[in-house]
């Protein structure tokens, strides 16, 4: 199948019992069966069939299912928001004592994560750029897994995928690689495809679509087997071999944490799904039309799809050309930023990115307010940074709305 067709038919078909064409919503917390044998035989993971929806729902395993068809992975899990899953995707594999080598240019909250880490033993470093030359003097024999966004929010840098998970994976201690691929979606890219091991999103962004739904999912690619010389905790899960990630995360750390994601977001998640591709085609269209228009008025603008951006190449080779829909532009000063964001007539001032609609922020004074300056420059973020995420309304419309906004700040 195609991308679109896919997203309809893939892993998906009508409800067997009444032919409801969407997922019907399951909103019950707990599953009624015929015999404490059979209730035993499913918690015992020895029968099909579901117990409680804090550990499973039918609403949530379309869901996910439906996302491990997309990426191409062997398993999914789903989660009660993108940082629980960024969370989790980290936890199922550290402990005490090992460390984490992350991208310095991630989203502020995650970033904030990573100090929590700290209180928990894990040490995290900071590489400016994940490439293979700057993670090789960074890797010590407690290094565990190699973190990062594929396209960098806000700071939009591009990974190659396959550059560094042929170098993470051909070393004597293989490191996995984790991914996270919110603002790339499955539209521009399948990490697994490209060599990464774990890929997370989190769909509260695109895959909704309409803002309207928070969410997680965690995608395993089945491929990285985890050692248990070098990853004790996996030693009694290596029977169930390329699931092994999948079988701790939902029998351990996913379950007893509970940050499992309701039925009607999950829903609410799946019907976004349906038009993700028709979305990001107009979302990437609609962005590069923005990022030429502020560099015909002189506005200095970040867009990986704009020829003079230093990730040009890897836009072109890995995401098909397209950029995704987030861009940034230097306003002046922190007063100019505000002014110009406040005169905006269609753009919400709003911390969101992936909505229909185009939202506006300026980052250093609300989801990087609690990191320090070298931190926010380091992920792309100064004291006159807009950030917006576009929207699908007709171009012509946003262009005169931003003109306005500029004329009223030039003025």
């Amino acid at each position: 199948m195609r991308f679109n067709t896919a997203l309809l038919h893939k892993a998906t078909k009508p409800d067997k019992e009444t032919g409801a064409t969407n997922a019907p919503i399951c909103q019950t917390s707990a599953f009624a069966h015929d015999s404490a044998e059979t209730l035993e035989r499913v918690f015992a993971g020895k029968a099909q069939g579901y117990a409680y929806t804090r550990i499973g729902n039918p609403t949530v395993t379309q869901f996910e299912q439906r996302i491990n068809a997309l990426e191409g992975g062997v398993g999914a899990v789903a989660c009660s928001s993108g940082m629980a899953a960024v969370t989790l995707s980290l936890l199922n594999i550290l402990s005490a004592g090992d460390e984490l080598i992350a991208s310095s240019a991630l989203f502020g909250g995650t970033i904030d994560l990573m100090g929590d880490l700290s209180a928990l033993g894990i040490t995290v470093r900071f590489a400016e750029h994940i490439t293979p030359q700057e993670l090789e003097p960074l890797i010590n024999e407690k290094t565990k897994a190699v973190f990062t966004e594929l396209v960098g929010n806000p700071r939009l840098d591009i990974v190659d995928i396959r550059a560094v998970a042929d170098f993470l994976h051909n070393r004597s201690d293989p490191i996995p690689l984790i991914v996270d691929s919110t603002t790339a979606t499955p539209y521009l890219i399948t990490p697994l495809k490209l060599g990464a091991d774990i890929v997370v999103h989190s769909t509260s962004k695109y895959i909704n679509g309409s803002g309207n739904a928070i969410s997680g999912i965690i995608v395993d690619g089945g491929r990285f087997r985890f050692p248990p010389e070098r990853y004790p905790a996996f030693e009694k899960y290596s029977k169930f071999g390329p699931m092994a990630y999948i079988a701790k995360l939902r029998g351990g750390i996913w379950r007893n944490i509970g940050a499992c994601l309701s039925p009607v977001n999950a829903f609410l998640n799946g019907v976004g799904l349906e038009t993700l591709g028709l979305r990001m085609e107009r979302l990437c269209s609609n962005a590069l039309e923005l990022a030429r228009f502020f560099e015909q008025r002189g506005i200095e603008v970040n867009y990986p799809a704009l020829e003079r951006s230093p990730y040009y190449g890897l836009c072109q080779s890995q995401l098909g050309g397209k950029g995704g829909a987030i861009l940034t532009i230097r306003a002046g000063s922190r007063e100019r930023a505000f002014k110009l964001i406040n005169s905006l007539k269609y753009a919400l001032i709003a911390t969101n990115i992936g909505d229909v609609r185009t939202l506006v922020i300026h980052p250093a004074s609300t989801i990087y307010l609690h990191s320090s300056v070298e931190a926010r420059e380091s992920a792309g973020v100064y004291d006159d940074t807009i950030r917006i995420s576009v929207g699908i309304e007709d171009i012509e419309d946003l262009r005169e709305d931003f003109a306005q906004a500029l004329d009223q700040l030039e003025g």
